[in-house]
C-alpha cells in the first residue's frame, strides 16, 4: 500500500509544473538594453546602450541604476555632427499591472540623471568654416518611461521600452524619447 501510495504522488507531483517565486523582495537583477533615439531620420547614427542593475522590492516594484551610453547626429549642410551623452541614471519603477504568475508586466519608472554631454567630437570648427556654438558640457534632469516585461525563464526576462528623458545643461534637444529592447538577468 506504501509503494502505492509514493508512485502515486510521484505521478502527480511530476505531471504538473512547478514555477519559480517571481519578484521576490531584495532580489537583484542585471540588464541591457539597446535602443534608437525617436525623432530622428538616420537610425543607426541615432542609438543608445544601457547596462543597469534592478533590486526588487514590495508589489513587483523595483529600484534601477544604471549607466548609459547616447549618440545623435545633427544635419548640417552636408555635414553630420555628433553629440554623445554618458548618463548615469537612478529611479524607482511601480507595477502597473501584471497577470496572476507575474509572468507578464506593465511598468511605470521615473529616475533622475546625470552625465557629460560632448558635441561633434570637442571640435568647434566644421570643414567648411563654419563654428558651432554648442558647448561640451554637464546635464542633468529627469526620466519617465513605461516597460513592457515578461519572463522568458525562471532568471530571464525580455524587456521593451518606451522613454523619455528631459535634460537641463545641454545645448541640443531638451527633451529626448527613445525606444529599445533589452534582457535582464535575476540572480
Amino acid at each position: 500500500m506504501n509503494r502505492f501510495i509514493m508512485i502515486a504522488m510521484l505521478l502527480l507531483l511530476s505531471s504538473t509544473a512547478i514555477y519559480a517565486q517571481r519578484l521576490i523582495t531584495g532580489q537583484k537583477g542585471f540588464e541591457a538594453t539597446v535602443g534608437v533615439i525617436l525623432g530622428q531620420t538616420l537610425v543607426h547614427h541615432n542609438f543608445y546602450l544601457q547596462a543597469g542593475m534592478t533590486i526588487n522590492t514590495k508589489n513587483g516594484n523595483y529600484q534601477f541604476y544604471a549607466a548609459e551610453y547616447s549618440r545623435r547626429t545633427h544635419e548640417f549642410e552636408i555635414y553630420l555632427i555628433p553629440v554623445e551623452t554618458m548618463l548615469a541614471e537612478g529611479g524607482y519603477s511601480l507595477a502597473l499591472f501584471s497577470d496572476l504568475g507575474k509572468n507578464i508586466s506593465l511598468n511605470l519608472g521615473i529616475s533622475g540623471v546625470a552625465g557629460y554631454e560632448i558635441i561633434n567630437n570637442s571640435n568647434n570648427l566644421l570643414p567648411n568654416g563654419a563654428v558651432i556654438q554648442a558647448k561640451d558640457g554637464l546635464v542633468y534632469g529627469v526620466g519617465g518611461q513605461l516597460s513592457f516585461e515578461t519572463y522568458l525563464g525562471d532568471h530571464l526576462v525580455l524587456l521593451a521600452h518606451a522613454r523619455v528623458k528631459a535634460l537641463w545643461g545641454t545645448s541640443a534637444e531638451q527633451f529626448r524619447p527613445s525606444a529599445g529592447v533589452g534582457l535582464r538577468y535575476i540572480f
